[in-house]
């Protein structure tokens, strides 16, 4: 598959953008080893670029990024797309709001995924971020797109940008990659912290009223418009 000089353009952009973002999952800690990636959609294509299978983060460039359909097959790249391209293309498939996909095993966060529970709502940041609980989603094996299908499973209709696959770890969607990767750090955050405060004692929950005043607004009024 070839593609026109309008879209290589904004792929090219795009493969900068999701480099970039990769240094991010280092830069707070999400990530260990060649873990974890990045996905973006290709705004108005059935495209996508995402990291390049089993590459260190420190030996990413914008060219190894690799250009993929939303079936998981590779349009243009010279490595392996991750072991998630199916998962991340399935979300992309079946979510047309979401433009990004993040994957980490963020260490907190991921404890909570091997529990198998739900990040409960107990501070004004995750009511801000994630509108109530971080879900969990079911236990998928990795290579296909069951992990998509859980994803989407999960996050369809819930407030929540974050999921805890079962056993696994952390997935995040976003209307940007950027977004994706925000709601990653702010997931591990609220997990460490929740995991700090119940070594305490049992967490003061919030109101379900608070938690959706807060959350509208968060999403509507909070920062530059």
């Amino acid at each position: 598959m070839t593609v026109g000089s309008d879209v290589a353009a904004a792929v090219t952009q795009l493969r900068a953008q999701v480099c970039a973002l990769h240094a991010e999952l280092m830069r707070w800690s999400l990530v260990a080893w060649t873990s974890g990636n990045v996905s973006a959609r290709v705004p108005g294509h059935d495209l996508m670029v995402i990291k390049p299978s089993g590459v260190a983060y420190e030996e990413l460039t914008p060219e190894s990024m690799v250009l993929c359909d939303l079936h998981g097959r590779v349009v243009d790249g010279d490595l392996s797309p991750s072991s998630d391209t199916e998962a991340s293309a399935y979300v992309f498939r079946h979510l047309p709001h979401v433009g990004g996909v993040v994957h980490t095993h963020s260490t907190y966060a991921t404890a909570w995924a091997a529990r198998g529970e739900p990040i409960p709502c107990v501070l004004t940041m995750m009511a801000d971020e994630f509108g109530g609980p971080v879900p969990v989603g079911p236990f998928a094996r990795i290579g296909d797109d069951s992990i998509g299908r859980g994803i989407v499973e999960t996050l369809s209709g819930s407030t929540s940008p974050a999921v805890l696959m079962s056993n696994h770890g952390v997935f995040t969607i976003g209307a940007t990659a950027a977004a994706a990767v925000k709601a990653a750090v702010l997931c591990e955050d609220a997990a460490r912290t929740v995991h700090l405060a119940r070594q305490l004692g049992e967490p003061r929950p919030i109101d379900p009223a608070d938690i959706d005043a807060l959350h509208a607004r968060y999403q509507g009024h909070y920062g530059q418009r």
